[in-house]
């Protein structure tokens, strides 16, 4: 059963209005992510907040977005797509208000925990929708969709650039959030929203929690328990013992280990998400001092990426007609692992040119993956597709970070002891001290806190070997998408042994 606005499929006029009410949905998502990371040391001056608490309204951006999508993707087709949409709008505009009017610290945190709410409601309609408003084209419109995303960095991209560079006051600042959100909102709200095909071809809700099974639900249920348990600190076992429990109960009632595939594709998902979110503020951080000598500011490798992957992702329709999903995406992670590969040996403009191609090998990922998991798990309706986005988000925070600041502080760490044998000094010895413990083994920091009573060149010189060590880690993150590269080949292969790759249809 299906609530009521659902009944009605949209003729074309409507489909076309609300697509892209759906595409400005991750316009208005970029903009509270781009404002929120231009403003923050604006914010730390003016409410006096610790390196500690910047991270902390940092980090609500994401573990919010994941559970919403979660939890929605689990009742939408009870609920409906409008009522989940409303409540995206209302957290929005929640967000909105409470971080104009902040006083502190716990405004502009809770401001950024709804805006993540809003953005997961979001997102858990949007891309079943779009599937559903297109099924024979859905990896031509996952990818348009998404194009709302890179266009959104690009507009508040230049506009953070042009209003902060007009001192113009912060608040005016996160206001004009309000015109792609009051946009959406308008868009969708006299819209009839489609039945998904899994609805529409009658496949039961069982049925559909079966195409992600058993094995499905432990990947996103351990990432949920873990994600809250690094928040509330629960103990290491406890995390393990409530996901065991979790997924017992859920094996219960469902009695089935899931698609193989699905499986693949999500565990697929994190290095994809690792590589290209994780790797996005390190590059743009990386790249700063070259843009610099060059006269420009670090945020307009930014824009310029952006606007490329937007470009490409609006005439992805063009691509499609030529290259298979899995082709695309074989294709995708190639040029990415490239792209990776020349950032950790270029300098100058020719850094600016291997972002570039970055960004080309990127673009395509995110949709596409989205696009195959819906044409092949057509079953699996709003839930199979939207954990997909979830572990992506929920990987890269819990393990593809982890994994960046884990190689990075091994480079440091090797770099600082090759330039004191080659100079004969003792930075490493000064700075490097006491040995920690992640996921993936031991490593050494700097000691930040002894590091700034340093004199200016010394702390230049480590300022050199970091930067060195973030391009020499570029090469180690280029395994990932060659990993991907590998996984996509062996899929056409195994796909052309069926007879080649097609969506599949139940309605």
């Amino acid at each position: 059963m299906t609530a009521t606005q659902d009944i009605i499929q949209p003729d074309n006029h409507a489909k076309s209005t609300l697509f892209w009410g759906c595409f400005i949905v991750l316009v208005a998502s970029a903009f509270g992510f781009v404002f929120r990371s231009f403003l923050m040391p604006t914010w730390a001056v003016m409410f006096d907040l610790s390196k500690t608490q910047q991270g902390e309204i940092f980090g609500v951006s994401f573990w919010p977005f994941a559970l919403s999508i979660v939890a929605f993707s689990l009742i939408i087709d009870r609920i409906g797509y409008k009522k989940s949409m409303i409540f995206a709008f209302i957290c929005h505009l929640i967000s909105i208000v409470l971080t104009i009017f902040a006083t502190g610290y716990w405004m502009l945190y809770a401001g950024t925990f709804f805006f993540a709410l809003g953005n997961g409601a979001a997102e858990a309609v949007i891309n079943p929708v779009v599937a559903s408003l297109y099924p024979k084209e859905k990896t031509k419109w996952l990818n348009i969709l998404h194009a709302g995303w890179p266009m959104g960095i690009a507009i508040s991209g230049l506009l953070g650039i042009g209003l902060l560079a007009l001192d113009i006051n912060w608040r005016i600042v996160i206001g004009f959030i309000l015109i792609p959100a009051v946009a959406y909102g308008a868009l969708i709200i006299n819209q009839k929203f489609p039945v998904n095909e899994r609805v529409k071809a009658g496949v039961g809700y069982l049925d559909m929690l079966k195409e992600v099974g058993v094995l499905g639900a432990l990947i996103i249920v351990v990432l949920c328990v873990f994600q809250l348990g690094s928040l509330f600190n629960w103990d290491y076992k406890f995390n393990i013992a409530l996901s065991i429990a979790i997924v017992a109960v859920f094996g219960y009632f469902v009695r089935s280990w899931g698609k193989s595939l699905f499986v693949l594709l999500l565990l697929a998902m994190v290095p994809l998400a690792t590589m290209e979110l994780g790797t996005d503020s390190w590059i743009t951080d990386l790249m700063t001092p070259e843009m610099k000598k060059m006269g420009f500011q670090g945020g307009w490798v930014l824009v310029f990426t952006a606007v490329i992957m937007t470009v490409l992702r609006m005439y992805s329709g063009t691509v499609v007609k030529f290259l298979s999903p899995l082709a695309l995406l074989s294709i995708s992670a190639l040029v990415s692992a490239v792209g990776l590969q020349l950032l950790s040996v270029s300098s100058g403009i020719y850094i600016l040119l291997a972002a570039v191609l970055y960004a080309f090998g990127k673009t395509y990922l995110w949709g596409t993956m989205l696009g195959v998991v819906s044409e092949q798990f057509p079953k699996g309706g709003a839930l199979a597709l939207n954990i997909t986005s979830a572990v992506g988000q929920l990987g890269v925070g819990i393990i593809g970070a982890v994994f960046l600041g884990f190689i990075q502080d091994s480079n440091i760490d090797k770099k600082l002891a090759e330039y004191d044998h080659i100079h004969q000094t003792h930075y490493h010895e000064k700075l490097v001290t006491g040995t920690r413990s992640s996921i993936f083994g031991d490593y050494k920091t700097i000691d930040y806190s002894h590091l700034s009573t340093l004199d200016e060149g010394s702390q230049q010189v480590v300022e050199q070997m970091e930067n060195k060590a973030k391009k020499a880690a570029l090469s180690t993150v280029s395994l990932l998408p060659s990993g991907l590269f590998v996984f996509f080949v062996l899929l056409i292969i195994y796909f052309n042994k069926k007879g080649g790759y097609k969506p599949i249809d139940i309605i």
